[in-house]
């Protein structure tokens, strides 16, 4: 017996060694975790419980059968974030360069199944050189296996992808598919073709970072959410994401412990907005007045920073926030904002966390190459999001709401709860005095009477009050109690129940 139970011993202590020391050697000199490692430091203490430890390759090819490796090139299993559950997997770039083959591929979807059937998180952590060549067909057929179910995950548990190493070809569709991607700088980063074939197709010269590392991902593309320094880092930013989040779309997100009074009034808020229209300020020190704690994660931090979004708390409660910044393009919707906007607010109506939108829009910009570039189907996106979200959802107007972008921007015709402007709220078409230009055209060439034009229009219009006579405003609030009516608001909408008419699902404007 004692034999036998040697013989297990020695066989998870090979298996906890993947490629080998030397391998494992070559990766920290990088600056890198091992895949266990990350799994360690990524959940509670003991709390891993690790599947298929021995499952290895079945390819014959190439001699390949001589070369085995317990695992196969991934960890997978489940644990706890903070005493709640999750299933993972991490790829252990030390066996075959962290290579998906068919067994590779089996383990994910194993756990991919499960964590739908228990109703928990997904967290996919990638660290692979792509396909495995010498499995062929095998290998793409083992990936597509892994989309499959990233898909049917979409929308039932979060799913979130951490890339920390090379993730290139058929590889990045996965984390493509999930909720969040987070990056380490420098050492990390995505790409369907490499620098090479990039030189042989088009005879451009591009660095593996310049093409597809976590700085042109989080700031240029938006396929990534957040980059962070080092693994360690990375991975505990994913612990604290996961703690605003709800295990699955059938419950809801945990309601942490609070120390912050509900009622608290911000006076400082009362001189938030400048007396020059045209002045910015930043929409950061709202968010951070009115949250929990002043605690703000905020998502896709460095792309399209004229819309900001990310998950607060309110009363402990976890709340998405979507909220126009001033202190860039004035606040302007823009193409990359929207498409930034609808996929957040999308996300938060699927996992049923209530979305709360700032508004200080002076509209869409405008420009040929927005035009060219479709900002009207990417406009509706976000506006299509707020129109099919049932979550409870409230709006506070600080400053301008303009046009079309006030529509857009959660306004009371797309089934708002709750609607709140501060008295220094412009609803209008537009700003005064383009809309006296139109309006009174023929006397342009009268500066004093166009100037009377303007006070007039903007004493009749720029305020919140016409908004709030014809019921699309609510209630016209005070900066400083911005907080206690916004808390209150979304307590009294903890029952809400609304669904949206039977359809086999809606047809975006992607």
């Amino acid at each position: 017996m004692n034999t036998i139970l040697q013989q297990l011993e020695d066989r998870r202590t090979e298996a906890r060694l993947g490629g080998g020391q030397k391998r494992i050697d070559s990766q920290h000199a990088k600056g890198k975790l091992t895949a266990r490692e990350r799994v360690e430091v990524l959940l509670d203490e003991g709390s891993f419980e690790e599947f298929d430890m021995f499952k290895s390759h079945r390819c014959t090819e190439f001699d390949m059968q001589q070369t085995k490796f317990a695992g196969d090139g991934v960890v997978t299993g489940w644990g706890t974030i903070n005493g709640r559950l999750v299933y993972l997997y991490s790829q252990d770039f030390t066996v075959f360069g962290g290579s998906l083959s068919e067994t590779h591929a089996e383990k994910i979807c194993k756990i991919q199944e499960m964590a739908m059937r228990n109703g928990a998180p997904i967290i996919g952590i990638n660290d692979s050189g792509g396909a495995r060549i010498q499995e062929g067909v095998a290998s793409l057929a083992g990936y597509a296996d892994v989309f499959q179910n990233n898909i049917l995950a979409s929308g039932v548990v979060p799913q979130i992808s951490v890339i920390m190493g090379p993730c290139a070809g058929g590889a990045v569709y996965s984390p493509a598919v999930t909720d969040f991607i987070f990056m380490v700088k420098d050492s990390s980063y995505m790409f369907v073709t490499g620098p090479d074939v990039v030189k042989t197709v088009t005879n451009e010269v591009v660095t593996a970072e310049e093409l597809g590392g976590a700085s042109t991902h989080t700031k240029k593309s938006s396929v990534a959410d957040a980059a962070f320094e080092n693994d360690m880092e990375a991975l505990m930013e994913v612990r604290r994401l996961v703690d605003f989040l709800p295990l699955n779309n059938r419950e809801k997100a945990p309601v942490r412990p609070f120390f912050d009074d509900v009622a608290r009034e911000e006076s400082s808020l009362d001189t938030l907005i400048p007396e020059n229209p045209n002045q910015p300020y930043n929409m950061h020190e709202l968010i951070e007045k009115i949250a929990d704690e002043g605690d703000f994660y905020e998502i896709q931090e460095d792309f399209a920073k004229n819309i900001l979004t990310g998950f607060i708390r309110m009363e402990g409660q976890t709340v998405g926030v979507v909220a126009n910044q001033p202190m860039v393009l004035a606040g302007c919707l823009d193409i990359d904002s929207s498409r930034k906007g609808a996929r957040f607010v999308r996300f938060c109506d699927a996992f049923e966390i209530p979305i709360l939108t700032l508004v200080d829009v002076p509209g869409f910009l405008p420009g040929t190459s927005q035009e060219y570039g479709g900002v009207i189907k990417h406009g509706a996106k976000l506006l299509f999001a707020y129109g099919e979200a049932t979550v409870p959802k409230v709006t506070v107007i600080t400053r301008k709401a303009y046009g079309g972008a006030y529509d857009v921007m959660a306004s009371k015709h797309l089934r708002n709860d709750f609607n709140y402007a501060w008295p220094t709220a412009e609803i209008a078409v537009m700003g005064a005095k383009g809309a006296v230009e139109i309006l009174y055209r023929s006397e342009l060439d009268d500066k004093e009477k166009i100037a009377a034009r303007v006070a007039d229009y903007e004493e009749r219009f720029q305020n919140p009050f016409v908004a709030a006579e014809k019921g699309f405003i609510d209630e016209v609030i005070m900066p400083r109690n911005t907080r206690k009516r916004v808390c209150r608001a979304f307590a009294s909408l903890r029952g809400k129940k609304l669904e949206n008419p039977w359809k086999k699902h809606d047809n975006i404007p992607l």
